[in-house]
């Protein structure tokens, strides 16, 4: 137990700091956008994003992975924030949580592990995607001292490692372009453009709406789909810092992690929130990997809303454009477009199904939910190819099945049969098939009772004990009078 919090915590100390001043910078113009997608005060993200970050932290399964507001929750919460008011949003924020505390004893986490990679390329891809067109409203109405500090603040980023990696490359940007803006008095949009930011710290409150089932109804719906988009989004972005640090998570302590963190934003006066890609993307590329790293993003963020305000107000966009500009770059997963034309075309149309969805509606849970429903399609569609040979053997009509009979391939296993021999008995040998479900049960029993009704007798070889068994249970034709039935059921 010792041992495993201190690697979790104090492993890698000056990275993990380091690594979260970074992250609590770029959390800022993000917190704040998003409070603005949902029609609330800048400083409800900013909330939000503390005290998901700091509790997160402790209590999540996913060392070194970025909670806070994002723009997926805040999309979710637009009408309901309009129609009846940010008290119903704490009370929302808070439901969210506890049905992800429900849904993380249930084990949802397991769930990963059906997420086919295309959609997790797809996924990562659209993210990429969205991440850069989210900069590019930035550079509207700005000079070319806009695009010149940009461009200075990438060359900075990739250049500044071949000198050293003792402090990370995108913190030395932000400082270097601010202290170039503020300088030269350069005319470029800065942090304290987009909002007002106070220098308090968040209180907790109790949401004052009714405590009814009117209420419920309300906000039941909402919650609902803040828990699975939050969710959704989440256990993604830990398979992927999973990937990026060679290590395994416990994706059900994050489900659980993630409602403990909603709940107490509720109480704190913020908005719903769950895991950043980009943020943790920066995180990890910047040196983070313990719980650490998220404490000090958290801790650092409310120092510089209220300590440094004044100054984080003066940070000019252009420097943080650049850092989220480097993280759509190697967010994206450039040989996926090459593998494009070798893997097989189910995977590349799964996956371009997921970016498209993602890029139009611009809400993570419909693109991951379309992809992997197309999958599953493909998927069942490939399982559904059922083979059935008739020859015959010693004057027997023989019918030999290979593949696996369930609802999908019933349709093209009972064409295959010719029911008006001129036999008195059919062998249907199912050596190498598996029946799976009542469906595939109920296609056997028609066969069996057409055969029947013509004056036929079948004969069943080959089952396994699984299949025999199923069979044994389902069937009508073996039931007392079940092949005088004229159908079955």
């Amino acid at each position: 137990m010792i041992q495993k919090l201190q690697q979790e915590w104090f492993s890698n100390v000056r990275g993990d700091v380091l690594a979260g001043i970074v992250v609590a910078l770029a959390l800022i113009p993000e917190a704040i956008g998003f409070s603005i997608i949902a029609g609330v005060d800048p400083m409800v993200g900013l909330y939000a994003s503390f005290c998901i970050a700091v509790i997160i932290a402790f209590v999540g399964g996913r060392p070194g992975m970025i909670s806070a507001a994002t723009g997926a929750m805040a999309l979710v919460l637009v009408s309901l924030v309009a129609k009846y008011g940010i008290e119903y949003m704490f009370a929302a924020t808070i439901l969210t949580g506890i049905i992800q505390i429900i849904l993380g004893f249930l084990k949802i986490g397991n769930l990963v592990k059906f997420i086919p990679r295309s959609v997790m390329i797809g996924f990562v891809n659209s993210l990429a995607i969205l991440i850069f067109s989210a900069q590019l409203p930035y550079f509207k109405g700005e000079s070319w001292v806009m695009y010149a500090l940009v461009a200075l603040g990438l060359a900075i980023i990739y250049i500044f490692p071949r000198i050293t990696t003792a402090v990370p490359s995108p913190l030395v940007a932000i400082i270097i372009i601010s202290l170039i803006a503020v300088f030269t008095k350069s005319d470029v949009s800065t942090i304290g453009d987009m909002g007002t930011i106070t220098g308090s710290l968040p209180s907790f409150i109790l949401p004052n709406v009714p405590l009814n089932l009117e209420t419920l109804k309300i906000i039941f719906p909402y919650a609902v789909s803040l828990a699975l988009v939050g969710l959704i989004e989440s256990l993604l972005t830990s398979q992927i810092v999973d990937d990026l640090t060679d290590t395994d998570s416990d994706k059900n302590k994050e489900s659980r992690g993630q409602g403990i963190a909603n709940i107490a934003t509720g109480f704190f006066g913020g908005m719903a929130g769950c895991a950043m890609i980009g943020q943790s993307i920066i995180n990890v590329k910047s040196g983070g990997r313990g719980r650490l790293s998220t404490l000090v993003a958290g801790v650092f963020l409310m120092i510089l809303i209220v300590v440094l305000n004044k100054f984080v107000i003066q940070i000019p966009l252009a420097a943080l454009v650049a850092v989220m500009i480097m993280v759509s770059i190697s967010t994206f997963d450039w040989g996926s477009v090459k593998r494009l034309v070798t893997i097989p075309k189910s995977d590349a149309a799964v996956m371009l199904v997921t970016v498209a969805a993602v890029v139009v509606t611009h809400n993570l849970a419909i693109g991951v939910i379309s992809g992997i429903l197309l999958s599953a399609i493909f998927f069942a569609s490939q399982m559904a190819k059922i083979k059935v040979k008739h020859k015959l053997k010693n004057e027997k009509h023989v019918y030999s099945v290979e593949g696996i009979l369930f609802f999908a391939s019933t349709t093209d296993f009972l064409g295959a049969f010719d029911y008006k021999l001129n036999t008195e008995e059919v062998e249907i040998n199912f050596a190498n098939t598996f029946v799976k479900d009542e469906s595939g049960v109920n296609a056997i029993d028609r066969v069996v009772i057409k055969y029947h009704q013509n004056g036929i007798k079948v004969n069943l070889v080959g089952l396994n004990e699984n299949c025999a068994h199923l069979i044994e249970k389902v069937a009508v034709f073996n039931k007392p009078g079940g092949l005088e039935s004229s159908t079955a059921h």
